[in-house]
Parts: structure tokens; sequence; C-alpha cells
């Protein structure tokens, strides 16, 4: 090619580019459009690594003519013959398991070295069924300036096989596919032969081990359908059906005509390069292209994975409030906390007296709970039993809702599928962490009233509640902090309950103090249930997470594609990658 050196380096500094942010864009969510787009972005990063970026590196290198087709066509006894001599094993027994075989002239040696066309491919020097190996072979009758690659069968029953031959064929310059009268028409053939002709790839075709009296229909045949498939200018060779020599090899006359025209490219560095620059712009136009196509996927992997999130976030965000709700509403100040709490204040002829006789009632409160700390310890067994209640109920019930959710969309049952636990049900471990942290609270309210009660220890109201029971007495105001849950005579109940809390720690601390105190406990639960509901968030999330899908992607991609297309463009007046139709 004959675009500026600058122009040059540009392109390939845009296409490494583009083959990063095609690597980068991972596909991990089952959507309808993923399957599809992963195999379409690998076999894309492998073109750029195995072609298009070394061949534009190294573009006087030789000529890569890639001898591909169908099962049992004869490409390994064509390339044998092309040769001269016995250089690849034809298949007797199908599949064939091997190493593709690229046979070069001794002089071009240096052309195919590992760092360049083909990259990951081992080179060897020795037959091998290793088809992560590319056996190297020098021959003489090759020509300086091209070499052949004789290429698995890209209808094997073997998917590796037939994986290695589509990257052998991306990685042609030019494609000499080989087919037969009995195999010409075949479906598989043709969709490779679409791919070819939509990327402008270099094409030639082999009807091989043809009777001589069909060559004239089936060329005829299949020239018309080389043409309404885009490949009317492929050259088309016929090669009748003869005796194979015990050499594998076909007569000299017999390929004499395939060979003189790869001898002629061979010799013609215009027409060499012409073939070169032909594929390579379109396999450029058709990555770039294409890449519209995986950015559009990516963009539906982030929309999916931005819909299970915020599906997770809502019941768990849910739930924290829930809790929030049911913890200072009233709601806990029933059943055994609030049976245990008018056992230990005695609340039955309190609460009578409690709207005329409020300075009396702080009196009597002194002699009611005074010497009861068995009674205050059983209020905060009541406690912690009722908020572990409060916190598995929402645990589950989120879990379930999230799980819900996430069932009705594909990629969400894909991954619950892969979780590896019940994502459906609180975590096994949830009960206990629980009970930790509500005991951890319940210590936290014993110390806030330690240190506010420090400097009144001494008085005959902190003596006689103790403690424990100014911490119980906080407890159940912070269960009361907004009121309006509980009906009825329960409300009434529950209500007096929270205010004789309230006048037992006023009684000690003053007002003040008291609603400081009832705020900071109420935040110090916020916080241990968003931390205990944040875990089991993040058996959700962290699914999500390790899926790494980068919002950025779909806007990486196209600003790639678009950069590549704008060098195109940009070099077509002087040689370059010029755009094409």
């Amino acid at each position: 090619m004959s675009q500026p050196q600058t122009d040059n380096t540009q392109m390939v500094t845009a296409l490494v580019q583009l083959r990063g942010a095609l690597q980068d864009a991972r596909l991990p969510l089952e959507l309808p459009s993923a399957a599809g787009e992963r195999a379409g972005r690998a076999e894309m990063v492998d073109q750029l690594e195995d072609y298009v970026i070394p061949r534009l590196m190294t573009l006087d290198a030789p000529l890569l003519a890639v001898v591909g087709g169908s099962t049992g066509a004869g490409k390994s006894t064509l390339v044998n013959s092309l040769a001269g001599r016995r250089v690849t094993e034809p298949g007797v027994l199908r599949p064939t398991t091997r190493s593709p075989v690229l046979v070069h002239n001794p002089e071009d040696a240096e052309w195919f070295g590992a760092d360049r066309l083909l990259h990951d491919l081992e080179r060897v020097e020795r037959p091998t069924t290793d088809p992560g190996a590319l056996q190297l072979v020098a021959a003489d009758s090759i020509p300086v300036g091209l070499a052949v690659l004789d290429a698995p069968d890209i209808d094997s029953v073997e998917e590796q096989n037939r994986a290695l031959a589509a990257q052998l064929l991306a990685a042609a310059d030019l494609w000499l596919f080989v087919t037969s009268a009995a195999r010409y028409a075949d479906q598989v053939p043709w969709d490779f032969l679409r791919r070819a002709a939509e990327r402008s790839a270099a094409v030639a075709v082999v009807l091989d081990r043809t009777p001589t009296e069909a060559i004239d229909t089936v060329s005829t045949h299949l020239a018309r359908m080389l043409a309404s498939r885009g490949l009317k200018d492929s050259p088309l060779f016929t090669v009748t059906e003869e005796v194979v020599s015990d050499d594998g090899l076909l007569p000299a006359e017999s390929v004499a005509e395939i060979k003189g025209w790869l001898d002629s490219l061979a010799a013609d560095a215009d027409a060499r390069s012409m073939v070169v620059r032909q594929t390579l712009e379109g396999a450029v136009r058709t990555l770039a292209r294409r890449t519209h196509g995986v950015a559009d996927a990516a963009a539906e992997q982030v929309a999916a994975e931005q819909r299970l999130r915020e599906d997770a976030d809502t019941a768990y965000d849910d739930a924290i409030a829930r809790v929030g709700e049911a913890s200072a509403d009233g709601s806990l100040l029933r059943g055994e906390v609030l049976a245990r709490w008018q056992e230990f204040v005695g609340t039955g002829e309190l609460l009578k007296s409690l709207e005329t006789r409020v300075g009396w009632l702080r009196d009597r409160l002194v002699n009611a709970i005074k010497g009861k700390p068995q009674q205050a310890e059983r209020v905060t067994v009541a406690v912690e039993s009722g908020l572990e209640t409060l916190l598995l109920e929402h645990a589950e019930a989120a879990a379930e809702r999230a799980e819900a959710s996430w069932q009705s969309l594909a990629p969400g049952q894909a991954l619950l599928a892969d979780a590896g636990e019940d994502l459906g049900r609180a975590s096994r471990d949830f009960r206990r962490r629980a009970e930790r942290a509500v005991r951890d609270w319940q210590q936290g309210v014993l110390e806030m009233v330690r240190t506010e009660g420090a400097d009144k220890r001494g008085t005959a109201r902190f003596l006689a509640y103790g403690v424990n029971g100014l911490g119980v007495a906080l407890m159940v105001v912070v269960f009361a902090h907004t009121g309006g849950a509980l009906v009825g005579a329960e409300a009434g109940v529950a209500g007096g309950a929270a205010v004789l809390g309230q006048k037992l720690l006023e009684a000690v601390f003053g007002d003040q103090a008291v609603r400081t105190l009832a705020e900071r406990a109420r935040l110090d639960l916020e916080q241990r249930t968003q931390e205990l509901l944040d875990a089991e968030r993040r058996r959700y999330t962290d699914l999500l997470d390790s899926l790494a899908i980068d919002s950025d992607a779909p806007d990486r991609l196209r600003a790639s594609a678009r950069r590549v297309d704008d060098l195109r463009f940009a070099t077509a007046g002087h040689g370059g990658l010029h755009p094409g139709q």
C-alpha cells in the first residue's frame, strides 16, 4: 500500500484501541443478542490480532493464501500438488485432528515467526495433532512472496476444527476455497463465502474432483451461484477427478492453472498488493461496522444490569424502611415486650394516674422500679427477641421480592441459577448476625445511659432505676418515636408505656437530654439495620459486580469505530485504506 507512514501508524494505533475496546466489552448477561455478539466479538478480536494489525504493520510480508473448504474436498492433496511434494497429510479418517500447515519459500521464513500472523499458534516444524500449533514447512517450489496454508475443514464435526478453520480464513489475504462436484452446494461453505463477500475478501474457488463429463454443468451452476452472492469476480478453477500418486499428488497438469495464477501473483508486486489491499480494507471496514452491533449489545447489557441492580436495591431499601417504621411506630410495644415492661414499671395503677398526677407518678416510679433488676433483664430479652423477629421477617421478604424480580428476566434467572445458594431466602447465618446486632445495639443504649448519667450516679433516682432500668426505658421510648401504627386500646396502652418510659428518663436526665438520647439510640438502630440488610443485598449486587459490566463500554466502542472510519476516509485520497462501498 502507498499511504504515508504517518497515516499507517495512526491506523494501527486506532485498530489497537478498537481491539482494546472490544476486549473490554464483556457481554456476560444472557440476553437475546448476547450469544451471537459474544461470538462475533471474539471473531473480531481474533481477526484484529491474527491478521489486520500485524498485516498493516508488515505490508511487505508474503501473500497468505489459506486453502479452506468442505470435508473431503481434497484440500491437503491440492496443497501437496501445488508444493510438488507431500508437505501435509490428507485425512483418511474424519474428523482429522492435526495442526494447520503453512508452506512457504525458505527466503520468507522470517515473516512467519510467533510475533507475526496468528501469534497465538505455537510454531513447530513437524507434523502434530495439536490444533494449537502451526506447522511451518519450507519449500523451494513455493515462490518468494507467497505462502499457502492448509486449514481444517470448515464443516468438521469437531467444534475445535471448525473454530480454527474460521480463525485461519479470517487471517487470509486470499481464500482459496476448495469444493467438489458433490459438495459445492452445501450450506456451511456458502455461509463462509457470504461473509467473505460482505467484507470484500479476495476469494478464488477451486472445483475439485469433478468428473470430466460434469465440468461444464457444475462449473456453470457454481459460477452463477458465485455471481448471485457477490463473488462474480472471483476466479474459478476446475480440477478433474484424477488418480492420486503414491506420494499423494495430483498430476502436475491438473493444478498447473492454479499454480500459474498463484505464481504470477507472487511475482507481480502490484497485483499482490492489490489482493492484500482489497482484503485488508474490507476487513477494516467490516470490523468498524460490526463494532456498532457489539456496542448496541453492550448497551443492552448495561441497561439490564442496571435494571437488576435497581430491583435488588428496591427490595432491600423497602425492607430497611419498613424495619425503621416498625421499630419506631409503637409496633414493638405489644405482646411480650409490653407485658414485660408492665411488669417492670407496674403500669396498672400508674397508667390511671398518668394524666393528672405526673409529679406523684415520678415518686411512685422510683418505689415501683426499685429492686427490680430481674424484671429489667426480662424487658431486654423481650426487646431482643422482638427486634430479631422483625429483622428476620423483613430480610426474608426482601430476599423473596428480589428473587421474584430477577426471575422475571432471563439474565436474572441465569444469575440465580449460578449463584450457588438460595437467594430467595435470607442468609443461613442471618439470624445469628441479627442477634449479635441487636445485642450490640442494646449494649450501646446502656453505654449511652451510663455515660449520660456519669455525674448522676449518686442520686437517689439514678440508683433506684439503675443503668439497666434506664436503658430499657430508653428502648421503649425509641419504639414509640413516631406513633400512628397502633389503634384502639392497644395504642393507648403502648402510648402510655412510652410516656412512662419518657417520664422515668426525664426524672433523671431532663427533657432535652432524653430527646437527644432517644435520637442517638434510634439512629444507631437504623445504622445497624442498614448494615445487616446491606450485607443481604450484597448477595445480589456482588453477582452483578463480578460481571464487571462497564457502563462506558458502548461509547468507547462507538468512538473507536468512528476513529477507524475517519482514518479510512482521510487516507482515501492517497492510496490508503479507502472506504469502499
